[in-house]
Protein backbone atom coordinates (compact mmCIF):
# COMPACT_ATOMS: atom_id res chain seq x y z
CA UNK A 1 0.00 0.00 0.00
CA UNK A 2 1.16 3.69 0.74
CA UNK A 3 4.34 5.12 1.17
CA UNK A 4 5.11 8.03 2.75
CA UNK A 5 2.49 10.87 3.14
CA UNK A 6 3.75 13.52 4.69
CA UNK A 7 2.35 17.05 6.64
CA UNK A 8 4.19 18.59 9.53
CA UNK A 9 2.44 18.27 12.81
CA UNK A 10 -1.12 19.35 13.85
CA UNK A 11 -3.03 20.57 16.34
CA UNK A 12 -6.25 20.50 18.70
CA UNK A 13 -8.04 17.37 18.67
CA UNK A 14 -11.40 16.45 18.68
CA UNK A 15 -14.96 15.97 20.57
CA UNK A 16 -15.63 14.06 23.42
CA UNK A 17 -14.00 12.71 25.35
CA UNK A 18 -16.78 -4.52 8.55
CA UNK A 19 -16.59 -11.68 2.84
CA UNK A 20 -13.80 -10.35 1.45
CA UNK A 21 -13.27 -10.83 -2.62
CA UNK A 22 -9.48 -10.13 -3.88
CA UNK A 23 -9.28 -9.02 -7.35
CA UNK A 24 -5.77 -10.70 -8.54
CA UNK A 25 -5.99 -7.27 -11.14
CA UNK A 26 -6.34 -4.54 -8.05
CA UNK A 27 -6.53 -6.38 -4.74
CA UNK A 28 -10.29 -5.23 -4.46
CA UNK A 29 -12.12 -5.70 -1.41
CA UNK A 30 -15.50 -6.56 -0.32
CA UNK A 31 -15.54 -6.81 3.55
CA UNK A 32 -17.79 -8.82 5.83
CA UNK A 33 -15.90 -7.04 8.63
CA UNK A 34 -15.06 -10.28 10.31
CA UNK A 35 -13.38 -9.53 13.62
CA UNK A 36 -11.14 -12.83 14.28
CA UNK A 37 -13.70 -14.66 13.23
CA UNK A 38 -16.24 -12.99 15.64
CA UNK A 39 -20.01 -12.09 13.80
CA UNK A 40 -21.64 -9.43 14.65
CA UNK A 41 -25.49 -10.01 16.18
CA UNK A 42 -18.56 15.83 21.69
CA UNK A 43 -21.18 17.79 21.56
CA UNK A 44 -20.24 20.16 19.56
CA UNK A 45 -19.92 24.09 20.37
CA UNK A 46 -20.76 25.52 16.81
CA UNK A 47 -24.02 26.20 15.68
CA UNK A 48 -25.55 25.06 12.63
CA UNK A 49 -24.39 22.59 10.31
CA UNK A 50 -24.30 18.54 10.85
CA UNK A 51 -23.31 18.25 14.86
CA UNK A 52 -21.18 15.64 16.68
CA UNK A 53 -23.22 16.49 19.29
CA UNK A 54 -23.55 13.51 22.96
CA UNK A 55 -27.10 12.95 23.75
CA UNK A 56 -29.30 9.82 25.11
CA UNK A 57 -31.49 7.41 23.04
CA UNK A 58 -34.09 9.35 23.34
CA UNK A 59 -33.24 12.72 21.69
CA UNK A 60 -30.61 14.62 19.42
CA UNK A 61 -27.22 16.14 20.50
CA UNK A 62 -25.97 19.90 19.78
CA UNK A 63 -23.33 21.19 17.47
CA UNK A 64 -21.53 21.94 14.70
CA UNK A 65 -20.36 19.87 11.95
CA UNK A 66 -17.15 19.36 13.05
CA UNK A 67 -16.71 19.84 16.64
CA UNK A 68 -17.13 18.61 20.51
CA UNK A 69 -16.09 18.82 23.67
CA UNK A 70 -13.28 16.91 25.89
CA UNK A 71 -10.49 15.16 23.89
CA UNK A 72 -6.99 15.14 24.29
CA UNK A 73 -4.46 17.87 23.70
CA UNK A 74 -2.62 18.55 20.92
CA UNK A 75 0.00 15.99 19.87
CA UNK A 76 3.82 16.15 19.44
CA UNK A 77 5.57 13.56 16.68
CA UNK A 78 6.03 14.97 13.37
CA UNK A 79 5.38 13.56 10.11
CA UNK A 80 7.86 10.70 8.99
CA UNK A 81 9.71 12.12 5.77
CA UNK A 82 8.76 11.64 2.57
CA UNK A 83 5.97 12.98 0.63
CA UNK A 84 4.58 16.25 0.27
CA UNK A 85 1.10 17.72 0.19
CA UNK A 86 0.99 18.63 4.13
CA UNK A 87 -1.57 21.45 5.09
CA UNK A 88 1.56 23.45 6.94
CA UNK A 89 0.45 24.47 9.85
CA UNK A 90 -1.78 21.48 11.21
CA UNK A 91 -6.06 20.73 10.76
CA UNK A 92 -8.05 24.10 10.71
CA UNK A 93 -10.73 21.91 11.65
CA UNK A 94 -11.48 19.58 14.30
CA UNK A 95 -11.86 15.95 13.83
CA UNK A 96 -11.99 12.55 15.10
CA UNK A 97 -10.21 9.67 15.45
CA UNK A 98 -12.32 6.47 15.83
CA UNK A 99 -12.07 2.97 15.39
CA UNK A 100 -14.78 -0.06 16.05
CA UNK A 101 -16.15 -2.42 18.24
CA UNK A 102 -14.15 -5.75 19.10
CA UNK A 103 -16.71 -8.59 18.94
CA UNK A 104 -19.23 -6.68 19.95
CA UNK A 105 -17.17 -5.26 22.96
CA UNK A 106 -16.07 -1.24 23.30
CA UNK A 107 -13.29 -1.94 26.30
CA UNK A 108 -10.78 -5.11 25.76
CA UNK A 109 -7.75 -6.54 27.81
CA UNK A 110 -8.03 -3.82 30.50
CA UNK A 111 -7.92 -0.99 28.08
CA UNK A 112 -10.97 1.38 27.99
CA UNK A 113 -11.85 2.03 24.69
CA UNK A 114 -12.67 6.01 24.78
CA UNK A 115 -9.46 6.33 26.76
CA UNK A 116 -7.84 6.31 22.87
CA UNK A 117 -10.70 6.66 20.56
CA UNK A 118 -13.12 9.23 20.36
CA UNK A 119 -15.39 7.53 18.10
CA UNK A 120 -17.07 4.81 17.51
CA UNK A 121 -18.51 2.47 14.26
CA UNK A 122 -19.88 -0.64 15.17
CA UNK A 123 -18.08 -3.09 13.89
CA UNK A 124 -21.11 -5.71 12.74
CA UNK A 125 -23.68 -4.67 14.88
CA UNK A 126 -25.11 -2.08 12.41
CA UNK A 127 -25.97 -4.40 9.71
CA UNK A 128 -28.89 -4.38 8.88
CA UNK A 129 -28.73 -8.56 8.89
CA UNK A 130 -27.41 -8.28 12.02
CA UNK A 131 -30.67 -6.79 14.01
CA UNK A 132 -32.86 -8.32 11.27
CA UNK A 133 -31.24 -11.36 9.88
CA UNK A 134 -35.16 -12.03 8.08
CA UNK A 135 -37.29 -9.85 6.42
CA UNK A 136 -40.58 -9.82 8.14
CA UNK A 137 -38.54 -10.82 11.41
CA UNK A 138 -38.40 -8.50 14.48
CA UNK A 139 -35.67 -6.55 15.21
CA UNK A 140 -33.26 -7.13 17.95
CA UNK A 141 -31.68 -3.77 18.98
CA UNK A 142 -29.46 -5.17 22.08
CA UNK A 143 -26.02 -5.56 20.90
CA UNK A 144 -26.44 -2.31 19.17
CA UNK A 145 -28.09 -0.74 21.95
CA UNK A 146 -25.04 -1.49 24.41
CA UNK A 147 -22.53 0.47 21.69
CA UNK A 148 -25.04 2.99 21.73
CA UNK A 149 -25.31 3.62 25.11
CA UNK A 150 -21.58 3.20 25.71
CA UNK A 151 -20.74 6.08 23.20
CA UNK A 152 -22.91 8.37 24.95
CA UNK A 153 -22.15 8.22 28.53
CA UNK A 154 -18.43 8.25 27.43
CA UNK A 155 -18.98 11.49 24.75
CA UNK A 156 -17.98 9.11 21.54
CA UNK A 157 -18.93 10.17 18.33
CA UNK A 158 -21.57 7.40 17.03
CA UNK A 159 -21.07 5.83 13.52
CA UNK A 160 -23.72 4.25 11.81
CA UNK A 161 -22.36 1.30 9.46
CA UNK A 162 -24.38 0.37 7.79
CA UNK A 163 -27.74 0.56 6.00
CA UNK A 164 -27.64 -0.71 2.43
CA UNK A 165 -25.13 -3.12 1.33
CA UNK A 166 -24.47 -6.16 -0.83
CA UNK A 167 -23.37 -8.34 2.16
CA UNK A 168 -25.10 -9.21 5.60
CA UNK A 169 -28.68 -8.30 4.53
CA UNK A 170 -32.12 -9.68 6.10
CA UNK A 171 -32.71 -12.69 4.28
CA UNK A 172 -35.54 -12.32 1.56
CA UNK A 173 -36.52 -9.69 -1.27
CA UNK A 174 -36.61 -6.26 1.50
CA UNK A 175 -39.69 -4.47 -0.02
CA UNK A 176 -39.38 -0.61 -0.23
CA UNK A 177 -41.51 -0.48 2.94
CA UNK A 178 -39.00 -2.94 4.37
CA UNK A 179 -35.87 -0.52 3.84
CA UNK A 180 -37.70 2.58 5.08
CA UNK A 181 -38.74 0.62 7.90
CA UNK A 182 -35.36 -0.48 8.80
CA UNK A 183 -33.85 3.63 8.40
CA UNK A 184 -36.43 5.49 10.13
CA UNK A 185 -36.18 2.86 12.97
CA UNK A 186 -32.87 2.97 13.19
CA UNK A 187 -32.70 6.76 13.41
CA UNK A 188 -35.57 7.00 16.44
CA UNK A 189 -33.67 4.65 18.36
CA UNK A 190 -30.53 6.09 18.13
CA UNK A 191 -31.30 10.17 17.40
CA UNK A 192 -27.17 11.15 18.17
CA UNK A 193 -26.52 9.62 15.67
CA UNK A 194 -23.62 11.84 14.04
CA UNK A 195 -22.72 9.94 10.63
CA UNK A 196 -23.77 7.15 8.44
CA UNK A 197 -22.73 4.88 5.37
CA UNK A 198 -25.89 4.82 3.93
CA UNK A 199 -24.65 3.01 1.41
CA UNK A 200 -21.47 0.99 0.65
CA UNK A 201 -19.27 -0.26 -1.46
CA UNK A 202 -21.80 0.16 -4.46
CA UNK A 203 -21.46 -2.10 -7.95
CA UNK A 204 -19.66 -3.48 -8.78
CA UNK A 205 -18.00 -4.70 -5.68
CA UNK A 206 -22.06 -5.51 -4.68
CA UNK A 207 -25.25 -5.41 -5.32
CA UNK A 208 -28.44 -5.94 -3.02
CA UNK A 209 -30.20 -8.04 -4.63
CA UNK A 210 -33.70 -5.46 -3.75
CA UNK A 211 -32.08 -2.63 -6.02
CA UNK A 212 -35.38 -2.79 -8.09
CA UNK A 213 -37.94 -2.64 -5.54
CA UNK A 214 -36.53 0.83 -3.83
CA UNK A 215 -35.61 2.53 -7.41
CA UNK A 216 -39.31 4.14 -7.67
CA UNK A 217 -39.57 7.48 -8.20
CA UNK A 218 -35.67 8.49 -8.78
CA UNK A 219 -33.88 9.29 -11.68
CA UNK A 220 -30.35 8.50 -13.06
CA UNK A 221 -28.44 5.70 -12.90
CA UNK A 222 -28.18 5.16 -9.18
CA UNK A 223 -32.13 5.63 -8.36
CA UNK A 224 -31.77 3.44 -5.46
CA UNK A 225 -28.86 5.08 -4.10
CA UNK A 226 -30.69 8.37 -4.65
CA UNK A 227 -33.60 7.17 -2.37
CA UNK A 228 -31.69 5.75 -0.28
CA UNK A 229 -30.26 9.20 0.30
CA UNK A 230 -33.15 10.19 0.35
CA UNK A 231 -34.83 8.03 3.31
CA UNK A 232 -32.32 8.74 5.39
CA UNK A 233 -32.21 12.39 5.37
CA UNK A 234 -36.08 12.24 6.28
CA UNK A 235 -35.26 10.23 9.26
CA UNK A 236 -32.05 10.74 10.37
CA UNK A 237 -31.89 14.86 10.63
CA UNK A 238 -28.75 16.33 10.66
CA UNK A 239 -26.28 13.03 10.31
CA UNK A 240 -23.18 13.65 7.93
CA UNK A 241 -24.55 10.94 5.12
CA UNK A 242 -21.98 9.04 3.48
CA UNK A 243 -21.62 7.14 -0.09
CA UNK A 244 -18.75 4.38 1.62
CA UNK A 245 -16.55 2.23 -0.96
CA UNK A 246 -13.07 0.44 -0.97
CA UNK A 247 -10.35 1.21 -3.67
CA UNK A 248 -11.47 4.77 -4.32
CA UNK A 249 -8.20 6.09 -3.21
CA UNK A 250 -5.77 3.78 -4.31
CA UNK A 251 -6.65 2.40 -8.08
CA UNK A 252 -6.82 4.87 -10.45
CA UNK A 253 -10.15 3.25 -12.49
CA UNK A 254 -11.38 2.77 -9.35
CA UNK A 255 -11.40 5.98 -8.24
CA UNK A 256 -13.44 7.68 -11.51
CA UNK A 257 -15.86 4.92 -11.31
CA UNK A 258 -16.79 5.95 -7.66
CA UNK A 259 -16.29 9.76 -9.11
CA UNK A 260 -18.97 9.11 -11.63
CA UNK A 261 -21.31 7.63 -9.35
CA UNK A 262 -20.98 10.43 -7.22
CA UNK A 263 -21.86 12.95 -9.44
CA UNK A 264 -24.85 10.76 -10.61
CA UNK A 265 -26.63 10.56 -7.46
CA UNK A 266 -26.14 14.67 -6.71
CA UNK A 267 -27.12 15.88 -10.03
CA UNK A 268 -30.77 13.38 -9.33
CA UNK A 269 -30.75 14.83 -5.97
CA UNK A 270 -29.38 12.68 -3.50
CA UNK A 271 -28.04 14.87 -0.47
CA UNK A 272 -25.14 13.66 0.54
CA UNK A 273 -22.67 15.29 2.43
CA UNK A 274 -19.30 13.19 2.57
CA UNK A 275 -17.62 10.31 0.96
CA UNK A 276 -16.16 7.21 2.42
CA UNK A 277 -12.77 5.80 1.84
CA UNK A 278 -12.14 2.85 3.15
CA UNK A 279 -8.10 3.03 2.54
CA UNK A 280 -8.02 -0.71 3.21
CA UNK A 281 -5.41 -0.86 0.50
CA UNK A 282 -3.09 1.78 1.51
CA UNK A 283 -0.76 -0.81 2.71
CA UNK A 284 -0.24 -2.53 -1.05
CA UNK A 285 3.54 -2.75 -2.03
CA UNK A 286 2.54 -0.86 -5.23
CA UNK A 287 0.93 2.26 -3.84
CA UNK A 288 3.06 5.17 -3.54
CA UNK A 289 2.38 8.33 -1.02
CA UNK A 290 1.77 10.94 -4.49
CA UNK A 291 -0.68 8.14 -6.16
CA UNK A 292 -2.88 8.49 -2.72
CA UNK A 293 -2.62 11.50 -2.12
CA UNK A 294 -3.55 12.50 -5.49
CA UNK A 295 -6.60 10.27 -5.52
CA UNK A 296 -7.70 11.95 -2.31
CA UNK A 297 -7.35 15.14 -3.84
CA UNK A 298 -8.90 14.23 -6.98
CA UNK A 299 -11.71 12.38 -4.93
CA UNK A 300 -12.33 15.81 -3.30
CA UNK A 301 -12.17 18.23 -5.89
CA UNK A 302 -14.11 16.36 -8.43
CA UNK A 303 -16.66 15.00 -6.18
CA UNK A 304 -17.11 18.63 -4.34
CA UNK A 305 -17.36 16.69 -0.70
CA UNK A 306 -14.86 16.07 2.24
CA UNK A 307 -13.95 12.68 2.49
CA UNK A 308 -13.94 10.87 5.78
CA UNK A 309 -11.32 7.83 6.02
CA UNK A 310 -13.39 4.47 7.35
CA UNK A 311 -11.32 1.52 7.46
CA UNK A 312 -8.14 2.58 7.59
CA UNK A 313 -6.10 -1.13 8.50
CA UNK A 314 -2.49 -1.62 8.28
CA UNK A 315 -1.34 -5.40 8.76
CA UNK A 316 2.33 -6.24 9.11
CA UNK A 317 3.50 -8.34 11.79
CA UNK A 318 6.78 -6.76 11.30
CA UNK A 319 6.16 -3.83 14.07
CA UNK A 320 8.36 -1.30 12.66
CA UNK A 321 6.94 -1.68 8.81
CA UNK A 322 3.09 -0.61 10.83
CA UNK A 323 4.86 2.09 12.78
CA UNK A 324 6.73 3.03 9.25
CA UNK A 325 3.10 3.30 7.56
CA UNK A 326 1.84 5.07 10.23
CA UNK A 327 3.67 7.61 10.30
CA UNK A 328 4.19 8.52 6.61
CA UNK A 329 0.52 8.01 5.72
CA UNK A 330 -1.51 9.29 8.96
CA UNK A 331 -0.16 13.08 9.18
CA UNK A 332 -1.83 13.57 5.79
CA UNK A 333 -4.79 12.35 6.62
CA UNK A 334 -5.44 14.25 9.80
CA UNK A 335 -3.55 17.53 8.86
CA UNK A 336 -5.97 17.84 5.63
CA UNK A 337 -8.78 19.94 6.42
CA UNK A 338 -11.26 18.26 3.95
CA UNK A 339 -10.56 15.02 5.51
CA UNK A 340 -12.90 15.44 8.25
CA UNK A 341 -12.23 12.27 10.53
CA UNK A 342 -10.06 9.22 10.91
CA UNK A 343 -11.81 5.75 11.59
CA UNK A 344 -9.04 2.77 11.94
CA UNK A 345 -10.63 -0.81 11.53
CA UNK A 346 -9.93 -2.88 14.70
CA UNK A 347 -6.91 -2.31 17.43
CA UNK A 348 -6.33 -5.44 18.89
CA UNK A 349 -4.48 -7.97 17.46
CA UNK A 350 -5.83 -11.11 16.54
CA UNK A 351 -9.49 -9.69 16.61
CA UNK A 352 -9.39 -7.66 13.78
CA UNK A 353 -10.59 -7.98 10.52
CA UNK A 354 -10.04 -11.47 8.84
CA UNK A 355 -7.79 -9.77 5.64
CA UNK A 356 -5.91 -7.58 8.09
CA UNK A 357 -4.59 -10.14 10.96
CA UNK A 358 -2.02 -7.78 11.82
CA UNK A 359 -3.58 -4.64 11.52
CA UNK A 360 -4.00 -4.23 15.53
CA UNK A 361 -2.33 -2.59 17.51
CA UNK A 362 -2.23 -3.81 20.85
CA UNK A 363 -1.65 -7.10 21.85
CA UNK A 364 -4.82 -9.36 22.33
CA UNK A 365 -3.41 -11.12 24.98
CA UNK A 366 -1.44 -8.44 27.15
CA UNK A 367 -3.19 -5.73 25.87
CA UNK A 368 0.62 -4.32 24.93
CA UNK A 369 0.52 -0.92 22.58
CA UNK A 370 2.95 -2.10 19.44
CA UNK A 371 4.96 0.70 18.28
CA UNK A 372 2.64 2.40 15.84
CA UNK A 373 0.10 2.92 18.58
CA UNK A 374 2.46 4.53 20.72
CA UNK A 375 3.54 6.80 18.37
CA UNK A 376 0.07 7.48 17.35
CA UNK A 377 -1.45 8.33 20.33
CA UNK A 378 1.97 10.55 21.13
CA UNK A 379 0.84 12.06 17.56
CA UNK A 380 -2.68 12.49 19.03
CA UNK A 381 -1.80 13.71 22.03
CA UNK A 382 -3.28 11.37 23.90
CA UNK A 383 -2.26 8.66 26.50
CA UNK A 384 -0.33 5.52 25.33
CA UNK A 385 -1.35 2.10 26.98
Amino acid sequence: MNQPLTCLFLSLLLCGCAGVTEDSADDGFSEDDDAGGGTGGGGGSASGGRGFGVGGRAGPGAGGRIGGSGGGAPGSGGAAPGGSGGQGSGPKQKKFVGNITTDNRMDYAGKKFATYWDQVTPENAGKWGSVQPNVGSQPNWSTLDGIYDYAQQNGLIFKQHVFIWGNQQPSGAPSESDVRAWISGFCSRYKNTKVIDVVNEPPPHTTPNYTQNISAGASGSWPWIVNAFKWARESCGDAILLLNDYNNIEWDDEVDHFISIVKDIKANGAPIDAVGAQAHDCDHPQMTTARVQANLRKLHEETGLPVHITEYDVSFSSDAEQLRYYQEQFPFFYETDWIEGITIWGWVRGRTWSQAPDSGLIDGNSGAPRPAMTWLMDYLGRPSP
